[in-house]
């Protein structure tokens, strides 16, 4: 067997399915998929180099690489790539600007480099992302064919819309292996009109998931913006000649809403579309409940009905898209859509097979609710843990000496919790420790290393969101914890991240004995023998900081009142500020309006009674350091 098929063979999705192992493992791997699988368990369990019972003193940054743009997609890895006549540990990193970088996996050279179109500067006035939006879900690698799958998002020309391309990439090369194809799709909505899939309202921002020669991708909004017009999608093509399959997923086929306010998007703060034999997972966000009648709650009526508007839910769907296998929706989705708490902040992992053939998936959204679900029955939560805060995130997963783990990262925790299905599945919780709270939205991402199930091997690796200075942190604990908690083993800062409004939903990669971190600008490879990491320069010029054209004030702080157009903000030092949003409500330039919400409102001017004329209103940070000064 060559070692291309072996390696290939080894991340198949049915790799994933062992529980535990002793194995010693030395070989290098690849890492072609979000989270290492397909079940998205974030669990590299052929570590044999970096340990925790013998981690390296010399630990520390071996490599940086400049790169054009930020980085939201994770990096991939493929040893013993050829490239140019030369061999090569490759990392294969995209940025938003459309580009596509090979890079020695060892050295941080650039080997190739390949522009794929203009991206697009912030969409829809949406300041979620950087300043471009290129390349935003993580792509995945098909070693069979020698090919990275991506979509980029590519900026229109003398006032063409943007649209968005899939490509098939060489591994070798980096240049097409298949002509690229325009994403595009349609559907009948329930009043029998036909719904066309509308690129200038859709982000695709969940990583690319490949299942037995299909690629899926999944859509959701830029802010919440012309909820009118957006939609979430699922779509996907065969991966050996990007032909789209018959059946698409529309999670909101109601052809009219009492506000017109449709979405139930997919997003997932960029975690994978999750699958294997049961099909394929994923979980949603708001929708129309009617908030803008009654703004505190939503009415006992709303859109949702679980089948033509699957809001605040978690969906399994047969492969070919055809069908739902299961829908879970939490019990007060009403309240969860009223206060704009998307349970589809989180992304949807699947364990291996547990003892008792249980197929379980677990989920947290953005009120902190850890649910534990069956894949074959997704009906009914079969566990419900309350955690500290919310999770913009997606939890990980490893075994060892017989026991299996949950590891949750909701707010500014990491938490092990032990999955036990006698007499039925639930969790009991092990362990947990904090990192530094962050700027940004609570939450953050993790992976584990472990040389097979050697429980001694195992490490945490978090991704901790800016805390300080606008950079990333790299925090690796060892697994298996001590007395309630874990032990710290490393922490440095690990890249730059300008863009405060925009969440940084970086993970983490290790991989034969070096981690890599793409962040703004950035990669950064850290291994042994290194040297310790510089603190990045706070880089001016950010899109949360400078105004946009037609922008002329921006202002920012906690929603107090909604008085029909007008809004009244209260700022940090406490002043009152009187907001128009008539123009930003008519041209769908804002989401749901809570009270009590932060937001920050950019404004064409301030009228002679100091109101301020809104443009657009983005929901702001919850650290009051992220937002951008008012101007």
């Amino acid at each position: 067997m060559s070692r291309k098929i072996a390696l290939l063979l080894l991340f198949a999705a049915g790799a994933a399915s062992v529980l535990h192992t002793e194995t010693t493992f030395s070989q290098s791997i690849a890492v072609t998929t979000y989270h290492y699988d397909t079940l998205r368990t974030g669990w590299n369990r052929q570590e044999s180099t970096l340990s925790a019972a013998a981690f390296p003193s010399t630990f520390g940054v071996i490599g940086t690489t400049a790169l054009d743009d930020q980085v939201d997609a994770q990096p991939l890895i493929v040893p013993a790539q050829t490239i140019g006549g030369s061999v090569h540990d490759v990392v294969y990193v995209a940025t938003e600007s459309n580009t596509v970088y090979a890079i020695d996996a060892n050295s941080g050279a650039i080997l190739l480099q390949h522009n794929l179109g203009p991206p697009v500067p912030t969409p829809l006035g949406c300041n979620f992302n950087g300043p471009n939006v290129g390349i935003n879900g993580t792509p995945t690698i098909d070693l069979a064919r020698g090919a990275i799958y991506l979509i980029t998002y590519v900026n229109g020309t003398s006032g063409a819309p943007p649209s968005y391309w899939l490509h098939a990439l060489s591994l070798t090369t980096l240049a097409d292996a298949l002509s690229p194809v325009e994403v595009a799709a349609s559907t009948r909505l329930t009043n029998g009109t036909t719904f066309q899939f509308n690129a200038t309202y859709e982000r695709q921002r969940p990583a690319l998931l490949e299942l037995n020669g299909i690629i899926y991708a999944g859509f959701g909004s830029f802010c919440d913006y012309v909820a009118n017009e957006s939609r979430g999608w699922v779509l996907a093509w065969r991966a050996e000649n990007l032909t789209r399959l018959a059946h698409v997923e529309l999670n909101d086929t109601q052809g009219t809403s009492p506000t017109d306010f449709f979405l139930s998007s997919v997003w997932m703060s960029g975690f994978g579309i999750a699958g294997n034999d049961n099909g394929i997972f994923f979980s949603t966000g708001n929708s129309d409940c009617n908030l803008y009648y009654q703004p505190a709650w939503c009415p006992s009526k709303s859109t949702y009905d679980g089948v033509t508007n699957i809001q605040e839910s978690v969906i399994g769907m047969n492969a070919d898209l055809a069908a739902h296998t299961g829908v879970f929706t939490p019990g007060n989705v009403l309240a969860l859509d009223a206060a704009d708490e998307d349970l589809g902040s989180g992304g949807v992992m699947l364990t291996p097979t547990q003892p008792g053939g249980y197929d379980l998936a677990v989920v947290t959204g953005k009120d902190g609710r850890l649910f534990l679900l069956n894949q074959n029955s997704l009906a009914t939560a079969l566990d419900l843990q309350q955690l500290a805060q919310g999770c913009w995130c997606g939890p990980s997963y490893f075994a060892s000496g017989g026991l299996n783990r949950i590891v949750s990262s909701a707010g500014t925790a990491i938490q092990t919790w032990l999955i036990e299905t006698s007499p039925s599945p639930h969790l009991v919780s092990e362990a947990s420790v904090s990192i530094p709270a962050s700027f940004q939205d609570p939450g953050f991402f993790t992976v584990v290393s472990s040389n097979g199930g050697h429980g001694d091997s195992a490490i945490i690796w978090s991704l901790a969101r800016p805390a300080s200075n606008d950079s990333l942190t790299l925090i690796a604990f060892a697994a298996i914890p001590s007395n309630g908690t874990f032990k710290q083993l490393y922490s440095s800062t690990a890249g730059p991240w300008v863009s405060l409004l925009a969440n940084a939903n970086a993970v983490p990669v290790v991989a034969n004995g070096k981690v890599y971190v793409a962040s703004y600008q950035t990669l950064m490879i850290f291994g042994a023998n290194g040297t310790a990491a510089p603190r990045p320069a706070v880089v001016p010029g950010n899109d949360t900081r400078v105004l946009s054209q037609g922008v002329s004030n921006r202002v920012s702080g906690i929603l107090l009142s909604v008085d029909g157009a007008t809004l009244t903000l209260r700022t940090p030092t406490g002043r009152s500020v009187r907001v128009n949003s008539d123009l930003a409500m008519r041209n769908g330039r804002t989401g749901i309006l809570v009270i009590g919400n932060r937001y920050t409102v950019f404004s064409s001017g301030v009228s002679a009674d100091g109101v301020q004329q809104a443009v657009t209103i983005a929901r702001a940070k919850r650290a009051t350091s992220a937002w951008p000064p008012d101007q």
